[in-house]
């Protein structure tokens, strides 16, 4: 019970805290454009079962490769990325907590 409302509060909530605390004047877009980072699951489609409620995504998925992490984490450096890596770190941080669970 307690890992979905990890999971998807780290999906939705932690980009909402964000945007409230970090980007007052423009809140509404920078939510927007972090919880577009739940996009890089699209990477599942790939998969064969495409969901299996016992696979952690990271390391398995290509974006959720520790390759791919390692330049999400990159993305954060120039201001023009930030907001949209923000969006895929704090995804993988919700998809690493969901793997902890498991």
């Amino acid at each position: 019970m307690l890992q979905p409302i990890v999971h998807y509060g780290t999906h939705f909530l932690l980009p909402l805290v964000i945007a409230l605390l970090f980007y007052k004047a423009n809140w509404k877009i920078a939510y927007l454009t972090m919880v577009a980072g739940i996009l890089i699951d699209l990477d599942h489609l790939l998969a064969t079962p495409i969901f299996d409620s016992g696979r952690c995504s990271i390391g398995y998925h290509p974006l959720h490769s520790w390759f791919a992490i390692l330049f999400y984490i990159f993305l954060l450096v120039p201001k023009k990325s930030r907001l949209v890596a923000l969006g895929l770190v704090i995804h993988i941080i919700a998809d690493i907590l969901d793997c902890r669970f498991m």
